[in-house]
């Protein structure tokens, strides 16, 4: 879907037709927005400002200068948006292109927030928008706005997790998935937020923008800052609790293995006395040992033996007790 932006009787107005590019200035466009183009889109926008778009490729590439790059006729501006997707988030790709003539161009594959948001700012306040620089900046501003929620939101879970694993007697499968999911989702936030800051450093040392956004970029990167030591502060957290939750999942091993151990070494004199009764030899007084009482005949070596390996399974036991192994 394409949306043109027009510049018309001191008032933004929306177009969705491609062949208006064919009768259309510079002067007369601020911004060109691309949803999922169709390839007849994309020729007429890339006839239009002469310029050839992005690929998915180019965007996705991790390369500096992939995300911000100045050439003789345009500036090419490459970053990722997060799309919220219940507790998680998606990362969109998106490509930006501002001409020489202060058109903006962007190009996505998914809805977003951040654009419904800034093209509400300049459908209500169209004269703060004189190009697509303007149009440019305040996207990012709207994003870092966003990325700040994100950020936020984080946060909030990272504190649920926390607060779970201290209420919890068990560290069960589920708290570990959900660390490991946190914390690939503030890895992800801290690069983008990282690529953000690189976009608005290079911005800062350009000379093609207009002189009046050059004061927003000084406080969009202490916004970007400030939410990278909180991302960090998340990330460190986490590490944290995930050694936490470790340490609890040691100990519970441990309590088993001590159970097992204290289990055989109980059992280990008994286990003697059994192995020494059994070895067969031939002079063994206990077996002899008889009690005849009203016509029945108890064996006597036989209790004897159960009632020895009772006693030292008992001493054992005392003995670890009184050592408060148990």
């Amino acid at each position: 879907m394409l949306t043109i932006y027009l510049k018309q009787y001191n008032k933004i107005i929306r177009n969705a037709e491609p062949e208006l590019l064919d009768n259309l200035g510079f002067d007369d466009i601020l911004w060109i927005d691309l949803l999922s183009p169709s390839i007849k889109e994309q020729k007429a926008v890339e006839s239009f400002i002469e310029e050839s778009l992005q690929t998915r490729q180019q965007v996705e590439e991790i390369e500096s200068t992939s995300k911000y790059s100045e050439t003789e006729n345009s500036i090419i501006s490459n970053t990722n948006f997060f799309i919220p997707t219940g507790d998680s988030f998606e990362v969109e790709p998106v490509s930006f292109i501002i001409s020489n003539e202060g058109v903006l161009v962007s190009m996505r594959s998914a809805e977003s927030r951040t654009f419904r948001e800034a093209e509400k700012r300049l459908q209500m306040n169209y004269r703060s928008f004189s190009t697509g620089y303007h149009i440019f900046i305040s996207l990012l501003e709207v994003r870092i706005d966003f990325d700040a929620d994100l950020v936020e939101f984080v946060a909030k879970q990272v504190a649920a997790l926390s607060k779970d694993i201290n209420t919890e007697d068990t560290i069960d499968k589920e708290v570990i998935h959900r660390i490991n999911a946190l914390q690939e989702n503030t890895m992800v936030l801290r690069e983008n937020i990282f690529d953000r800051q690189r976009i608005l450093s290079s911005i800062l040392r350009s000379e093609r923008f207009p002189n009046d956004i050059y004061p927003r970029l000084q406080l969009m990167i202490k916004d970007v800052n400030s939410l990278i030591n909180h991302a960090d502060f998340s990330f460190q957290r986490l590490d944290y609790i995930q050694d936490s939750a470790l340490g609890l999942i040691n100990i519970e091993q441990n309590e088993i293995v001590k159970i097992f151990s204290v289990a055989a070494v109980i059992f280990l004199p008994a286990t003697l006395i059994a192995s020494i009764y059994g070895m067969n030899f031939h002079v063994m007084p206990e077996l002899d040992w008889v009690w005849q009482v009203g016509g029945y005949t108890v064996p006597l070596g036989y209790l004897f033996a159960i009632g020895l390996m009772i006693l030292a399974s008992g001493l054992t036991m005392w003995y670890f007790r009184y050592k408060k192994w148990l």
